[in-house]
């Protein structure tokens, strides 16, 4: 017992190692193998059956056709029936190549045999009754003098009906043997023909099946399957994938919670239509071009879409889609703008103060002590009572980074920018963020030094009021630029936006006006006192942000 299980195991091994385009060819031509041997020898078994059907027909035919003869019938009465009987079942035996004709009485004792010897003595096989008793014809199997044999037995009636004897022709089953053989060598060489044919074609179907999926063996694939669901689940994009009939073919979790969905695979199976009505997968589908950073609105959410065809060999097969909630995004860019800012203003500032150590180094090299001192104690003073005035006024140190940087960025770029001296703001609530409320005046201060530099030196002033007054907290950006015309006023809220020229721009006024919207707040504009635009936020010290 324990041999064998060891020659099992080995086995089973042995088939683990093979590669699937073997194991495939191996298995089909087994089962190949299997069905061809039963079909050849169900073949077999109904042609035998045939063969011994037809041998039995033959017999019963032969034996009908000669209890029916007259020369028979007129033999009974004759002194002598077995010398005209015999060379009558002679001349059929040998016209029908049967085994034996044996004619006998209504007593089974025979008036004819093929052996002369066995004339006279009883029929052999048990199996006269229903002739010589019933006078029926039939067909039997039974074992005679001569061996077991299919034999046809037919009664003989007088002229008045009455049974006088019986016929029985019978063929030997050992004879049929080799009828039987010569239909075994065709059915054994049509089954190997069909099972090379198999072979064969089991062996190109497997490699067909292998160049479908790739060369892939199956711990591949399943290590890939694996991998494809940990990446998708890893990912914070959403992802949908669907079929070319626009079903639903996979999922990942971010996506089931932006369609409100308990569990991904629900809706497995689904056309994407039932779920994402305004979906545009499906003239992915159609067309195959790609389309990328698409809006969109799902249960309410904003979207940005990237929908991709998926094709094997030129054919389109699926499409993908992934989206992320804009809000996010929108959010990445904030963060951007306000690390950008800061490099801006920390990149103005150093330049600033080279410019001013390489006067400190000029006048100490010209023995300039006295002016050199003076300088520093300027430049010490100046930038520390701007410091203490913006942080007595403004308590967020947040926004107390963002204002001095843009002092010192406007100090770069000949900019006067004033802070009103009236300004005054404690800490933000918590629930306001405060990155957008940062993002916000980032962006209109930025506005107002692009358009005053258009202005000669003297002209170019800035100023910028925060206030809170308990209730709200109020933004003002003035600048002494050209100011807003009318008709760019109109549709100043518009998708992208812009007062300046080139392509790339416009989406910082959109920034601040989707900003304000998810604060809750209010934007006014208008004209200011030094000729140019004036930006008004107001944001409620009791609002939510819109989105959560």
């Amino acid at each position: 017992m324990y041999t064998i299980k060891i020659s099992k195991v080995g086995f089973s091994i042995f088939f683990k190692t093979l590669k699937l385009q073997t194991r495939f060819a191996y298995y089909s031509s087994f089962l190949i193998f299997i069905i061809v041997t039963l079909a050849g020898l169900l073949f077999y078994v109904t042609i035998s059956d045939a063969l011994q059907t037809q041998i039995g027909n033959r017999a019963l035919y032969l034996a009908e056709t000669t209890a029916s003869r007259g020369d028979v019938i007129a033999a009974f009465h004759t002194d002598n029936p077995s010398e005209v009987l015999q060379k009558i079942s002679n001349d059929i035996m040998h016209a029908a190549k049967a085994t034996y004709v044996v004619i006998g009485d209504k007593e089974g004792i025979r008036y004819t045999h093929p052996l002369a010897d066995r004339i006279g003595k009883s029929m052999v096989g048990d199996d006269n009754d229903r002739a010589l008793k019933k006078g029926e014809s039939y067909i039997s199997i039974a074992n005679g003098s001569m061996g077991q044999s299919i034999r046809g037995k037919a009664p003989i009636f007088d002229t008045n009906g009455s049974i006088i004897g019986v016929v029985s022709i019978g063929y030997l089953t050992s004879e049929l043997d080799h009828l039987y053989l010569l239909y075994l060598d065709n059915i054994f060489y049509t089954m190997v023909i069909a099972l090379s044919i198999g072979i064969i074609g089991s062996i190109f179907l497997s490699r067909n099946i292998k160049k479908q999926i790739f060369n892939l063996e199956p711990n591949e694939i399943a290590n890939l399957l694996t991998e494809k669901n940990v990446l998708i689940e890893s990912v914070r994009e959403a992802i949908i994938t669907v079929n070319d009939k626009g079903e639903i073919t996979t999922l990942n979790n971010a996506a089931a919670n932006i369609l409100n969905l308990a569990n991904n695979t629900t809706i497995i199976g689904d056309n994407i239509e039932q779920h994402i009505p305004n979906t545009h997968l499906l003239n992915v589908l159609m067309n195959g071009e790609k389309q990328l950073d698409k809006l969109m609105n799902i249960n309410g959410h904003e979207i940005i879409v990237n929908r991709v065809p998926m094709k094997v060999n030129g054919k389109i097969v699926g499409a993908v889609a992934s989206f992320r909630l804009q809000s996010e995004i929108e959010q990445m860019a904030i963060e951007l703008s306000q690390v950008k800012q800061y490099t801006e203003s920390l990149r103005a500032q150093t330049h600033e103060f080279k410019n001013v150590l390489y006067t400190i180094s000029g006048l100490i090299q010209l023995n300039a002590s006295e002016k050199a001192l003076s300088i520093i104690h300027k430049e010490v003073q100046g930038h520390s009572s701007l410091t203490q005035f913006i942080t007595n006024r403004v308590k967020d140190p947040f926004l107390n980074g963002l204002i001095i940087g843009f002092f010192n960025r406007a100090r770069e770029l000949k900019i006067q920018l004033i802070f009103d001296e009236d300004s005054y703001l404690e800490n933000f609530p918590e629930n306001i963020e405060k990155s957008l409320i940062i993002s916000i005046m980032g962006n209109l201060l930025t506005n107002a030094f692009e358009e005053v530099e258009k202005n000669k030196e003297q002209q170019r002033i800035v100023r910028l009021f925060i206030l809170d007054n308990g209730e709200e907290i109020i933004f003002e950006v003035e600048d002494s630029g050209n100011g807003l015309a009318q008709e760019k006023l109109d549709v100043l809220f518009s998708e992208n936006i812009s007062t300046k020229d080139t392509k790339l721009r416009g989406y910082g006024l959109r920034k601040v006006i989707s900003s304000i919207h998810d604060l809750n707040g209010s934007l006014a504009l208008g004209e200011g006192d030094l000729g140019g635009a004036l930006f008004i936020v107001s944001i409620s010290k009791r609002g939510i942000i819109i989105n959560e």
